[in-house]
């Protein structure tokens, strides 16, 4: 299946996934949609994630993490640049999400970064997504 806009594509996967309380989601696989499901497990957005060989390509699957009460712990997830109109921001500029609670996602010439670390890392670069 081609897709215009793949990160987009990973975002909507994920969204739906939280909001119909599914356990997993697949997602095909590529270098950035990996970087930035590292991110989201390491910033405590998803509980883990793994990448199942397959035939005509690679599947990341993503498990999902709830509350106790099952809600769903990403609340929201936007994709800022897109391919039609690009969003790039100097360090200086890097957005906060949800005054700080949520998370910005940057593709620097350093690799793909959360927005606080671009910070202390001193580079800017796309702004990928936020996450809330």
């Amino acid at each position: 299946m081609s897709v215009n806009d793949p990160i987009a594509d990973m975002l909507t996967r994920i969204r739906n996934a939280c909001m119909a309380r599914h356990a997993t989601v697949s997602i095909p696989s590529s270098k950035m949609k990996l970087a930035i499901a590292q991110i989201l497990k390491r910033e405590g957005f998803i509980q883990d994630f793994t990448v199942q060989e397959g035939k005509p390509y690679n599947t990341i699957v993503i498990t999902l993490k709830y509350t106790p009460d099952r809600r769903p712990v990403i609340t929201g997830l936007k994709r800022v640049s897109k391919p039609g109109l690009r969003i790039y921001t100097k360090r200086a500029d890097i957005p906060r999400v949800r005054g700080g609670l949520g998370l910005s996602i940057l593709s620097t010439p350093r690799g793909v970064m959360a927005g606080h670390e671009a910070w202390q890392q001193r580079v800017g670069g796309e702004v990928l997504c936020y996450v809330w």
